[in-house]
């Protein structure tokens, strides 16, 4: 495979009240796409906003992190949620970031769920329903980001949605090319140098190592930087230098509408 772009990704705008999680505003300088909680699993809305204004004013594409009503577990535990509050709840966290996105003067382009809900519908086909019902149900649009092969995106792509397929820069990969748990051992990878150069084989070759030292084919349109990992922003930094040097072009996997001076300044004379 040769060389081509990639979008690089970050969860971010997770925090909440007087608790600062991770560097958005640094790391808004080096990702190309945001996925922005939504309130259930992390983020208060003054955190959220200023996120996505931060998002906004760097030209980065914003997407909707959907998750499970898990504030205390940080959306990391399983829920079996029923069909009918699961598609209301996405629908209301995609909703609110719509709302606080619109006041920046710009927009939400994917969705991409977080945590437990993401490794849930790698399998649950009715959670991905539900997912993917309400993602159509608030804008049919809208790209919907995930695991390749995963139950979510063959779903979305049936319903007739937009999919693009995610590969992650600090976490191991089972030999089935699942996420190791993040209860083993060698689940969540630290070595800024050998990241970079995972990440760099991943984008021209299509190549990844997994736990066990075999090798997975993997084709990605993203890449993600968890931004509540220790040394995030160096991290992030680090595998675009490396990307950007083996000649791959960083670009969003779906358009990021960033407000434009003259509607920024349309905002702020109409709040004046």
């Amino acid at each position: 495979m040769n060389a081509r772009a990639i979008d690089l990704n970050s969860d971010l705008g997770e925090g909440f009240g007087r608790w600062t999680l991770g560097d958005d505003q640094e790391m808004l300088g080096i990702v190309t796409s945001a996925n922005v909680a939504c309130g259930f699993h992390a983020g208060d809305p003054r955190a959220i906003r200023s996120t996505v204004k931060g998002a906004a004013d760097a030209g980065v594409a914003i997407g909707a992190h959907v998750g499970y009503r898990d504030l205390a577990g940080f959306g990391r535990r399983n829920i079996d949620v029923a069909s009918d509050d699961l598609v209301a709840d996405v629908i209301y966290q995609i909703g609110a970031l719509q709302a606080l996105a619109a006041a920046e003067g710009t927009s939400v382009s994917y969705v991409k769920p977080h945590g437990a809900l993401y490794n849930t519908i790698v399998h649950d086909e009715r959670q991905a329903a539900d997912v993917v019902e309400a993602v159509r149900l608030v804008d049919p649009s809208l790209v919907l980001l995930g695991m390749p092969g995963s139950a979510v995106l063959r779903l979305a792509t049936e319903a007739g949605l937009a999919t693009a397929i995610e590969a992650f820069a600090d976490r191991a990969y089972t030999p089935q090319g699942t996420l190791v748990s993040r209860r083993e051992p060698g689940a969540v990878l630290h070595d800024v140098d050998e990241i970079a150069k995972r990440m760099v084989r991943l984008a021209t070759e299509g190549l990844l190592e997994a736990i066990d030292g075999s090798t997975l084919e993997l084709r990605a349109d993203s890449i993600c930087v968890h931004g509540d990992s220790p040394g995030a922003t160096d991290m992030a930094r680090q595998v675009r230098h490396a990307l950007t040097e083996a000649g791959v072009e960083l670009r969003p996997f779906a358009p990021a509408a960033a407000a434009t001076a003259a509607t920024t300044s349309a905002t702020a004379t109409a709040r004046s």
